[in-house]
């Protein structure tokens, strides 16, 4: 395997590849071309980098999904001699899956690729099994997103007992939150203020937090908005992690790195005068990222909560 040139995105030079492999005849119509995970063991990559080689060769009509077999190189139905490796979905036994087989391989898709790469049909290639099958389980996507958000909750359970005081209570409850969406940076893109997700799990989150504000003197307005203002501060900063993590997928560079490249552009905005507070704030250490921004905004908000019992 040819080293990766340092000039060209990663997921192009799979494709180039993949593509020359299947030119030159070393992968005939309707041989499997390699999976995901594969192509993640070969090349030394991400996974939505490895989906997204595949997506493009797609886009080329040089491959195709087969249901319970795999992507496969594109061509007649026929598979020449001795190559032997497409085998007809048709001809292959039915093997049934579990609900919980389907949410978790929908998990992990999700949480290395983002919803984008989500889809009944990967699912099914990823377990082998025709699309057809995971409808005995789950009805559509929309009841998967939902098995799924259930699920993440569930995997981090909320303490039986309870810390002194309400404040303790609610940053134990925001910043388990936050954990969760940093585990799954997907869910907050399913998660909705304004139509509460009906997750068993997740509803006891807000249970939490109306028993942790419960007894304070609060009127059902005040209460029900201040539970709502804590969840979408954690939910509404969560959005940044999976843009974050799709941006340096696409581009190969950390938020620091980022910054780093495009210095001189802000150096040149910054010194034309026209943003003298911002030109003196860039000189200084802070240290801006999605955790600071969870935090500082968790403490000012929890201080907006003291002063309003305390009115």
């Amino acid at each position: 395997m040819t080293e990766l040139d340092e000039s060209t995105p990663p997921y192009l030079r799979i494709v180039g590849e993949l593509r020359r492999r299947i030119t030159a005849g070393e992968l005939s119509p309707g041989d499997r071309v390699p999976s995901t995970r594969q192509i993640v063991r070969e090349w030394g990559v991400a996974m939505a980098t490895a989906s997204r080689a595949l997506t493009l060769l797609r886009q080329e009509e040089l491959v195709r999904a087969v249901p319970g077999v795999g992507m496969v190189v594109t061509g007649p139905e026929s598979t020449p001699a001795g190559r032997g490796a497409r085998v007809d979905a048709r001809q292959r036994p039915a093997r049934g899956v579990t609900r919980d087989q389907v949410v978790r391989t929908a998990t992990e898709i999700a949480d290395a690729e983002g919803l984008p790469g989500l889809s009944m049909r990967r699912i099914a290639t990823e377990l082998d099994v025709p699309t057809m099958s995971l409808y005995r389980q789950v009805r559509g996507k929309e009841q998967l997103l939902l098995l799924m958000a259930d699920a993440a909750f569930a995997a981090h359970r909320l303490p039986r007992t309870f810390p002194v005081g309400w404040r303790a209570q609610l940053e134990l409850l925001c910043r388990l939150q936050w954990s969760i969406y940093r585990r799954h940076p997907w869910l907050a893109q399913v998660i909705s203020v304004t139509r509460p997700l009906m997750a068993p799990h997740a509803v006891a989150h807000t249970e939490w937090a109306l028993r942790a504000l419960a007894g304070h003197g609060l009127d059902e307005h005040d209460l029900l908005h201040l539970v709502a203002v804590l969840a979408n501060h954690v939910r509404g900063t969560a959005v940044n992690l999976q843009q974050g993590a799709e941006a340096e997928q696409d581009t190969g560079l950390t938020d620091d790195e980022w910054m780093v490249a495009h210095a001189e552009v802000l150096a040149g905005l910054l010194t034309a005068g026209e943003f003298p507070h911002l030109a003196r704030l860039s000189r200084s250490e802070i240290d801006l990222n999605v955790d600071s921004l969870f935090e500082f905004g968790l403490e000012r908000l929890l201080d907006g909560v003291a002063e309003l019992l305390e009115q």
